[in-house]
């Protein structure tokens, strides 16, 4: 299987909806917002097959210091393919020369994003106001 991955914009909301909405995140909720919030990321990286959007990872950053990665989603039938894995690297390899790469992670990802080089930062807890009820 052959996967093109981008770090363009070039998505349109339709697609990027139906790809949070299979993977049953609230976001999804927000179509609009969503959108707006992965167009003014830092960086955008996709993943297509044939065409049709089967991955997409974010990143925000001050773009000298630290950069956070809220979003990593895999379209439900492309997942366990290492589509995951390869965002994760092309960001890796974007920001690793900043001081801090950052994310919040919980259930079974953990242990995906373990294996991308990440680990618990210390006795620090993630902590948020959050207004989904996927978690």
């Amino acid at each position: 299987m052959h996967i093109v991955y981008s770090d363009n914009k070039n998505i349109c909301q339709a697609e990027v909806i139906n790809l949070y909405q299979l993977n049953e995140w609230s976001s999804a909720n927000k179509p609009h917002e969503l959108f707006q919030a992965l167009l003014n990321s830092h960086n955008l990286v996709t993943a297509r097959h044939k065409g049709v959007l089967v991955g997409i990872g974010n990143a925000l950053s001050d773009g000298h210091l630290v950069v956070y990665y809220p979003h990593l989603l895999v379209h439900p039938d492309y997942q366990r393919q290492q589509i995951g894995k390869k965002i994760m690297e092309i960001m890796h390899h974007k920001y690793a020369h900043l001081h801090q790469q950052i994310l919040v992670s919980d259930g079974a990802t953990v242990d995906f994003y373990k294996k991308c080089g990440f680990e618990q930062a210390g006795e620090t807890q993630s902590m948020w106001i959050y207004q989904g009820g996927d978690h």
